[in-house]
């Protein structure tokens, strides 16, 4: 591979591994929760797990998926956290299912040069390669509180790591 190249191809790479990969996490916690757990709320300055895969849908598609494009994202980021009324489960996973596969479909079609291109996502003016590393690191955060909050409802071992950080799934490709 040409060095020049090296680092974007990377960075496509483990962008799109990565949100799939949370993406999995997601959905098998998502299986596990009932509608009632879906949408507890601890407190009011907590969300909701249903919340969060409002929110998650919602970022991707603005600073990914339209964003990239330049177009400006049609999204009421306020109702994603105040959404109280449970809506159904499985078609906001699905929902943010397909939303990735769009993600990493146009992650996946970068050209190089356009990872220093500049636009303006969500009134922040940023470069392409910012907004990418926002959505991974955004969506790995609240991956983490739907796995937290799973376990915290259901009272089971969610870890992908043996006791000595191995995985366990056997995968060995770099990305941790």
């Amino acid at each position: 591979m040409n060095p020049s190249t090296a680092l974007p191809e990377q960075l496509r790479r483990y962008a799109c591994v990565k949100l799939n990969e949370f993406m999995s996490q997601i959905s098998r916690c998502a299986a596990l929760l009932t509608l009632e757990q879906a949408w507890h709320r601890p407190n009011e300055r907590s969300n909701a797990v249903g919340n969060l895969l409002l929110h998650l849908r919602g970022n991707l598609s603005q600073w990914i998926v339209d964003g990239l494009e330049g177009c400006s994202a049609v999204r009421d980021r306020p109702a994603e956290f105040a959404q109280r009324t449970p809506l159904p489960v499985e078609p906001m996973v699905e929902a943010l299912g397909n939303t990735v596969r769009l993600a990493c479909e146009r992650i996946s079609r970068l050209g190089d040069a356009e990872f220093s291109n500049e636009l303006t996502i969500q009134g922040y003016r940023t470069t392409v390669v910012a907004a990418v590393f926002h959505v991974v690191e955004h969506f790995a955060f609240h991956t983490g509180q739907i796995i937290w909050a799973t376990k915290a409802l259901r009272d089971v071992d969610l870890s992908l790591y043996d006791s000595r950080g191995k995985r366990l799934d056997g995968r060995n490709d770099g990305i941790p």
